[in-house]
């Protein structure tokens, strides 16, 4: 079944920083230019990581422009939850500079896998109290399991995202049912999704169909696909940052 849901506005990219990746910024606009993106978010990994860089990294971002070759350029960042307490490995002086920020748990690097769904609920929880936070990202692992109908109305409330991650459904198959259960849940709940790439090259920034036909098969509404395109992903950031378009996109 192929699936007509078209991902404009990509969320979740990995440059040369992150020393796994291998693209660079203008590699990755030149790659959307010519396949018809609207908006790419830069998301390097937070300096947990072990192959991340400095967390200055995150505070000079403001030297790419939002706009390049009629791409939007969103600076962002993929941090790292890296205890239970919800705590990120950038600090929020620099995480309110950005202008998408995507919190994530890598249980094979930052974060111990963990059994205690009440823990992992709470962990989730903590980490939507940050104001700074706007995406949930790959949240379907199934080491680290959580309330889902807890966490997702918490994240409606607050209009955090919640990620449905390509490279996951793709590449990580036990994870799979548990990543479908969520859209099935964020459809029900009616909470805002994005449909991430988490490409760590320019050519994987359109790799999205395992997520979209998924998607697509549940039935899950296009209205609440956060990043069809560049003004609708814009626009609800803006929103639930209580700032305009002129002041979230400089």
């Amino acid at each position: 079944m192929k699936s007509d849901i078209k991902i404009l506005a990509q969320t979740h990219i990995h440059t040369v920083y992150s020393a796994h990746a291998y693209s660079t910024v203008g590699e990755i606009v030149s790659y959307a230019k010519q396949n018809g993106l609207e908006l790419v978010a830069i998301t390097d990994h937070g300096p947990n990581m072990p192959d991340s860089g400095h967390e200055w990294h995150f505070a000079n971002m403001r030297a790419i422009p939002h706009k390049i070759d009629d791409i939007y350029v969103l600076r962002g960042a993929e941090a790292n939850i890296i205890d239970s307490n919800g705590t990120l490995d950038i600090c929020d002086a620099f995480l309110k500079r950005l202008d998408l920020v995507i919190a994530s748990i890598h249980t094979t690097s930052t974060i111990e896998p963990c059994e205690d769904i009440k823990k992992n609920t709470q962990t989730y929880l903590s980490v939507m109290d940050n104001p700074y936070v706007d995406i949930i990202g790959h949240s379907g692992w199934t080491d680290f399991r959580y309330d889902i109908c807890e966490v997702l109305s918490c994240a409606k409330e607050k209009g955090v995202l919640i990620e449905i991650n390509a490279h996951t459904v793709t590449t990580r198959p036990k994870n799979v049912e548990l990543c479908r259960e969520i859209a099935k849940n964020c459809a029900r709940i009616g909470v805002g999704i994005t449909v991430g790439a988490d490409a760590h090259s320019a050519y994987e920034i359109t790799e999205v169909s395992g997520a979209t036909e998924m998607l697509y098969e549940i039935g899950f509404p296009e209205e609440l696909i956060m990043n069809t395109s560049a003004e609708k992903l814009i626009n609800h950031i803006a929103k639930r940052r209580g700032k305009t378009i002129d002041e979230y996109i400089k």
